[in-house]
């Protein structure tokens, strides 16, 4: 996740709000290099996955390789 210091936040926060809607990741904003807050999307609680499609519902990792290196990643299979 991002992090933004709050000044630039303060200057910038509508078009960091509609950056967090739009990419569905969230910022978190620092103060003194702190986090101070978590800007996150708004989900409706309302809305539900239809039946079989979990793509709502995941988490996706960028690279889940790349943290045990490649020799590790190999012995782990």
């Amino acid at each position: 996740m991002e992090t933004m210091g709050i000044s630039q936040f303060k200057a910038h926060a509508l078009k960091v709000l509609d950056q967090v809607a739009k990419s569905q990741v969230g910022i978190i904003v620092t103060k003194r290099g702190k986090p101070l807050a978590q800007v996150i999307p708004y989900r409706s609680s309302e809305t539900k996955p239809e039946p079989g499609k979990l793509a709502d519902c995941l988490i996706f990792e960028k690279d889940i390789v790349t943290p045990l290196g490649d020799d590790m990643w190999d012995a782990c299979k």
